[in-house]
């Protein structure tokens, strides 16, 4: 059965701003309202998005309480995190996701946010990890573009280099996924993914070598890794080795878990915690069509 699509924007919707996460500042902010300004959207702003708790940008309550009046607000169509860091994972029990199966709008995000997209895809809602605010002004204008065009309707279809590493092939399904420590961390709990014939991506940010191979190694001794018809992979961002070098490379450690399987693995996708950091619509159909000349990644929905 299909996952259920949000219904898309039109020009004079209204954007609920919340604050998941880390820490935020008025920048973030300013980012978001100009970007959303400019593309003829309105924007409704979260009540404690600068309360600034501790190491996140409000208490758990109040993070909850910011994205529930949102997923209660009719007339707002999107919800956008203005940044990840960690806490998401704190809330996701507070909020309500019922009202949101029965009132599907869109979720967006990337890092952090995973948690979101993963617990949307089993109740079967599609949801997008995109860039937000507190990369705005560095994002590029290409995944800035891919973000206004899914809220609008319009079809992402990407085209990128080939990576000589790449595993050659195509493949149909849907996409899961998102940043591979939060993935990790969601291991055997309820909002554990279904990896079964579907299309990962993974990204990651600051990790250690030895640490990525570990989580590799859990997708594989799970079982998860020989279950999917595709592997995507964003950045592997400022991975941190050890006084004595670990001796692979963050691909080089990934590609040695995938390889005996017979499934198109695509490396050096443009999204994750890197300028290009192309939208991508979780829960949807893609095609994924691995070449020696190009490589495509195209939303059939």
């Amino acid at each position: 059965m299909e996952n259920i699509v949000p219904e898309y924007l039109n020009i004079g919707d209204t954007i609920g701003i919340v604050a998941l996460a880390g820490r935020t500042n008025q920048k973030h902010l300013d980012n978001a309202i100009a970007v959303f300004t400019k593309w003829g959207f309105k924007t409704e702003v979260g009540k404690y998005i600068f309360e600034n708790y501790n190491n996140f940008s409000a208490t758990d309550e109040h993070r909850a309480e910011d994205i529930n009046n949102m997923i209660r607000n009719p007339k707002v169509k999107a919800i956008i995190s203005l940044r990840g860091g960690y806490g998401t994972t704190r809330i996701i029990e507070k909020i309500d996701l019922q009202y949101l199966k029965q009132n599907p709008k869109w979720i967006i995000g990337f890092s952090d946010i995973t948690v979101l997209h993963s617990a949307l895809n089993n109740i079967g809602i599609c949801s997008l990890h995109a860039t937000m605010p507190t990369n705005f002004d560095t994002t590029d204008v290409i995944s800035l573009e891919s973000l206004k065009n899914t809220l609008l309707g319009l079809k992402n279809r990407y085209e990128i280099k080939p990576e000589k590493i790449n595993i050659l092939g195509k493949a149909k399904s849907e996409i899961i996924g998102g940043n591979l420590s939060i993935l990790y961390s969601l291991n055997a709990t309820k909002y554990d993914l279904d990896y079964s014939d579907k299309i990962l991506f993974i990204e990651d940010l600051n990790e250690y070598l030895y640490h990525l191979d570990r989580m590799m190694l859990n997708l594989k001794l799970s079982g998860k890794l020989s279950k999917i018809k595709a592997l995507i992979v964003g950045g592997m961002s400022s991975m941190l080795d050890n006084e004595t070098p670990y001796g692979k490379s963050a691909y080089e450690i990934i590609l040695e878990h995938v390889k005996e399987y017979n499934y198109p693995v695509l490396f050096n996708f443009p999204a994750g915690h890197i300028q290009k950091n192309f939208a991508l619509t979780m829960g949807s159909e893609v095609l994924v069509d691995v070449t020696e000349k190009i490589c495509k990644v195209n939303f059939m929905q």
